[in-house]
């Protein structure tokens, strides 16, 4: 029976851990906010790099460090079959000049194995033939390998322990700078330990190492739902920021006051989970990232890593995921692999140079906004005044809004990737620059910024936004250029877009639904919404709610940006001091579909085994792939009803369109299991039970669960709802009158 090695996570690391929260070690007060009037060190942002057996991949990778104008790197080396080419692109490293912290790493084997002598001694002649060779040339030693992460690391507690005790003992004799231990996350009773077991040791590090990796979060300035749990989150705050401001109070109470993070990035795969565009988020990320880690001013410095990967690096290295190794490349960034005629600059590179550029040596002044949706921070640099500015995924803000018309005037704008732009109108959750003369006087037109509550979609090619704003109306038109934007807005003047007469609209009940022709196509058509009727109750409730118009443009909005299929949101036009709440417009483009859901469900109902040549199971597996994908993206759709969802016919492909957004709730986590039934229970309500189990079971499968009882008691209870609306509710009345009308005519 095979032994399993004890973990690091021991009694006495949860009892030190334990013991300094309720000491009160983790308060501190305002810690989710920047710190104000700091400098920025001159190298504070660097990359973790790597070369292969083919010396070209060095000169590619200098090459791209130089045009990056960065001065600092890390190197990962190891006592392996790498160990030739990684030594001979150290060399290469500090021939020219750059600052090189040596990251050493124990093969995975050898670190589980630590407590034998054999491990031992070739741990400590590895430490001592690296030392000997670049001792006086490398700025830092660093020790430790993500070493909460068992299973990346190999280490328990006792190995860790000694393997830090040879290599420390030996950076002493040399006198070079020791950095470590490396906690991978945010975990704070194994800094509380590590620290507090080698300072007793008189062994501590001279800086103090942490990946501050904040990528299962979402985005970076979001507080971290994982700290007990999503109910918590609001309230105890922790982002990024305070993040690293506890972790650098951890190493300053036990005698290391500077910190560092290693490694951290978004790798492109995980980010396409809920975002199409996974290579602009990330480059998004990057400058986001990096501004507010250097608002926070609790860091020597940190990394991105690793440099060359087609998952989470700068540069793709033109390969597949089949192809990434075994052990992740934050533990061990053995090698670049691929081969130096398939990499490529992802879209992040430029971002890193741009937000380096600003942010090393930088005096940082004080945020302008920050921790309610829209982050402004003004630093000084290069003689100039910066604002980096941002919101958070699919929000924005009108700059004419935020800023005076001269601060505007004066203002140069440059883009994420240092591209200077002209005619901005708004923020984005795609970071912009506004430069201005340091003698500048920056007036704004609030103190306390806000988002203007329209969800956008920062990432559709050729495509830009065009606020609305004419006497008392409102609102946002999506174009391809501002004459196109002028053209559309004529065409679909409110004051001349009347909905036609019933027996001509698509539907004319509560909204009023009609098509017209496209301005930018004829031969293309588009959609009108229009709301004509309110009842008395929702004119009261909804006073206070966003128009419809902008209700459909934001749920679609919020489809759209997540991959999940919708009509394009073109334009929407609300009126300001509308008290009826049914002047307002939603325009889409027309979506052509083959049938609506609910049809295929009704046919199946009545014992058909396919619809339109599609069997049951097919449409069943299909449908179920996309609601997993909708509500993993964070979506509860809330008006999920069969007329609501088209299905396309690609070949043999079946694709899916939503409509009627004005109900949805989109979150930045995945839905809970509540929500995800209570819209399956409305997609599936005709559909008969048989047909119910078998989507469940396909959809639940894929989730990891078993189709049970308590999945099954939604759907009854939805059902027992809808039968008493159709009979005493408002639709079970109308039937009445009907039907004592018909009989008394």
């Amino acid at each position: 029976m095979k032994k399993t090695q004890p973990s690091m996570l021991t009694r006495q690391v949860m009892i030190d851990g334990l013991k300094y929260i309720a000491a009160g070690g983790l308060w501190l007060k305002n810690s989710h906010l920047p710190a104000i009037t700091h400098t920025i060190p001159e190298d504070f942002t660097g990359l973790c790099v790597a070369s292969n057996a083919d010396p070209a991949t060095d000169d590619y990778v200098l090459a791209q460090l130089q045009a990056l104008d960065v001065k600092r790197v890390r190197l990962d080396i190891s006592d392996d079959d790498a160990r030739p080419f990684q030594e001979r692109f150290l060399r290469r490293l500090l021939a020219a000049e750059f600052s090189v912290t040596l990251h050493a790493v124990q093969p995975y084997e050898a670190a589980r194995n630590m407590r034998s002598n054999e491990a031992q001694a070739s741990w400590k002649q590895f430490i001592s033939e690296l030392l000997q060779s670049y001792a006086t040339s490398i700025a830092a030693l660093e020790i430790g390998n993500t070493v909460n992460r068992k299973k990346w690391a190999g280490y328990d507690m006792p190995g860790f322990m000694v393997a830090w005790q040879i290599a420390y003992d030996l950076a002493r004799e040399y006198q070079v700078v020791v950095v470590g231990p490396n906690i991978q996350d945010f975990e704070p009773v194994y800094n509380i330990n590590l620290l507090k077991t080698l300072g007793s040791e008189r062994r501590l590090p001279d800086v103090h190492s942490n990946n501050l990796f904040v990528e299962r979060v979402v985005e970076p300035e979001l507080a971290d739902f994982r700290i007990l749990k999503h109910k918590w989150t609001r309230v105890l705050k922790f982002n990024l920021i305070k993040k690293a401001k506890l972790l650098q109070k951890i190493g300053e109470d036990f005698g290391v006051p500077t910190l560092v993070s290693p490694v951290a990035f978004w790798a492109i795969y995980r980010i396409k989970r809920r975002f199409p565009d996974g290579a602009q988020k990330q480059a998004d990320y990057v400058t986001r990232y990096f501004t507010l880690l250097a608002a926070a001013g609790a860091l020597r410095h940190a990394n991105w890593g690793a440099f060359v990967c087609h998952r989470e690096g700068l540069i793709d290295d033109g390969l597949k995921d089949a192809d990434y190794p075994a052990l992740e490349r934050v533990a061990y960034y053995k090698s670049a692999d691929g081969v130096v005629a398939d990499y490529q600059q992802n879209p992040s590179f430029s971002a890193f140079k741009m937000v380096s550029y600003w942010l090393n040596g930088a005096q940082y002044i004080a945020p302008v906004s920050t921790g309610n949706g829209l982050e402004i921070h003004r630093l000084q640099q290069h003689g100039q005044t910066v604002h980096i500015a941002w919101t958070v995924n699919g929000q924005c803000a009108l700059l004419d809004q935020i800023y005076s018309p001269h601060s505007l005037q004066q203002a140069q704008l440059f883009n994420r990737d240092g591209e200077a732009v002209q005619g901005k109108q708004m923020l984005t959750e795609s970071p912009l620059y506004l430069v201005w003369p340091q003698a500048e006087q920056i007036v704004l037109r609030t103190p306390r910024p806000v988002l203007s509550g329209t969800v956008i979609h920062a990432h559709i090619a050729g495509q830009q936004y065009f606020p609305i704003e004419e006497g008392d109306w409102r609102g946002m038109i999506l174009a391809a250029n501002a004459e196109q934007a002028q053209q559309l807005w004529q065409a679909w003047h409110p004051e001349t877009l009347l909905p036609p007469a019933k027996e001509n609209a698509l539907r004319h009940a509560r909204n009023a639904i009609w098509s017209l022709p496209d301005p930018r196509d004829a031969t293309q058509q588009v959609t009108v919404k229009k709301p004509v009727r309110m009842y008395w109750h929702k004119t009261w409730l909804d006073k206070h709610k966003p128009s419809k118009a902008k209700r459909s443009w934001n749920g679609a909005m919020e489809l759209l940006r997540r991959g999940v299929g919708t009509a394009m949101p073109l334009a929407y036009i609300e009126h300001a001091n509308d008290t009826t709440l049914r002047r307002n417009f939603y325009i889409s483009a027309f979506v052509p579909h083959d049938f609506a859901i609910s049809k295929a469900f009704l046919a199946f109902r009545n014992g058909h085994s396919e619809f339109e040549g599609i069997a049951a199971d097919t449409l069943y597996h299909a449908f179920a792939r996309f609601c997993l994908h909708m509500h993993n993206s964070g979506i509860y759709f809330r008006d999920f009803s069969g007329g609501n969802i088209l299905v396309q016919r690609q070949g043999e492909q079946l694709n899916f369109v939503l409509i009627d957004t004005a109900r949805l709730h989109a979150t930045p986590t995945a839905t809970m299991i509540k929500q995800r039934l209570a819209d399956l229970t409305r997609a599936l309500h005709k559909l008969h039970w048989d047909g119910r189990k078998q989507f469940l079971q396909m959809y639940l499968g894929m989730t990891g669960r078993r189709l049970q009882w308590k999945f099954l008691w939604p759907f009854y209870v939805y059902d027992f709802k809808v039968t008493l609306k159709k009979t005493i509710g408002r639709k079970g009345m109308r039937k009445l009158l009907r039907y004592i009308k018909s009989r008394f005519a």
